[in-house]
């Protein structure tokens, strides 16, 4: 694995603390210890959810990735595509339900649909080179 991603790596797992804490404030949310209407507590639930989950598939990718035949802009974006994925839609999830009790997600929601092409334009990308990778090496 290259340098790049293996502090790519560290950064990553040091950004799972963070989600912990996420973790923490839900507990918070559940007993009412900060107030939350329905939405708001689905939404952070949707957000730490797939904080936790685009980190550590982020990692797996950034495991296997030198094997894909990619080089350049392709590589960048199957390298930090879900990444960056792992910071809007979260953001997405959080920031568009803030406020005293909002009935419907605010304009930030934009970063949740951000954050789905940058996730599926990664994934499509990772997945083809990684394939032609593989069958090249055959």
């Amino acid at each position: 694995m290259p340098a790049d991603d293996v502090i790519l790596v560290g950064i990553l797992l040091l950004a799972l603390v963070t989600v912990e804490s996420g973790g923490y404030f839900l507990t918070r949310v559940v007993r009412g210890s900060v107030p939350a209407n329905r939405l708001q507590a689905n939404f952070f639930r949707a957000g730490h959810a797939h904080a936790a989950v685009l980190l550590v598939l982020s990692i797996a990718i950034l495991s296997v990735i030198s094997h894909a035949a990619l080089d350049g802009f392709w590589l960048w974006l199957a390298r930090v595509g879900v990444p960056i994925a792992a910071i809007l839609m979260p953001a997405g999830f959080f920031l568009s339900v803030l406020g005293r009790d909002p009935e419907k997600p605010g304009w930030l929601i934009v970063l949740l649909w951000l954050g789905v092409v940058s996730l599926t334009a990664a994934l499509v990308t990772a997945g083809v080179g990684l394939i032609a990778g593989g069958v090249a090496a055959l």
